[in-house]
């Protein structure tokens, strides 16, 4: 998501947002987030009608968060909306542990059908390197005319 559209979800304006993210650097990576070149923005631009002057210049590209970025943000903000999105997030962290350990059985059938997957995996690999080697002939001698 762009950092103008986070803003809005967080109750932040956009360069607060964005100011929360320059002094916290070290909490978003380049997995978590980067900044669109000119021409990325550009081209969006273009393409959606979705710049305004209330929202972002059209000549400053925005940041992109990704899934880990979002999250990260609910804990550098300090709107009430983002620190309800922390706790929201730390509660479904906790849920899906506690979910995780009392249902061993369905944990283990999950990775027994993994191996089950990387055995069917490997089988289509190895069919399709075969039907790759019988494909190259050898160069023959030609018979007749």
């Amino acid at each position: 998501m762009l950092d103008f559209d986070l803003a809005d979800l967080y109750g932040v304006e956009t360069r607060v947002l964005n100011q929360a993210v320059k002094r916290n650097l070290s909490r978003f990576p380049s997995d978590f987030m980067f900044k669109l070149s000119k021409e990325e923005w550009n081209y969006m631009s273009s393409q959606i009608v979705m710049t305004s002057s209330n929202k972002r210049p059209k000549v400053s590209p925005p940041y992109a968060f990704t899934e880990q970025g979002i999250a990260m943000l609910s804990s550098v903000l300090r709107s009430e909306r983002a620190v309800q999105v922390n706790i929201a997030i730390m509660r479904t962290f906790v849920f899906v542990r506690h979910y995780a350990l009392s249902h061993e059985d369905l944990s283990k059938r999950l990775h027994a059908l993994e191996g089950k997957f990387d055995t069917i995996y490997e089988a289509m690999d190895y069919l399709l390197k075969k039907d790759q080697l019988e494909g190259e002939q050898k160069e023959r001698r030609q018979i007749g005319f």
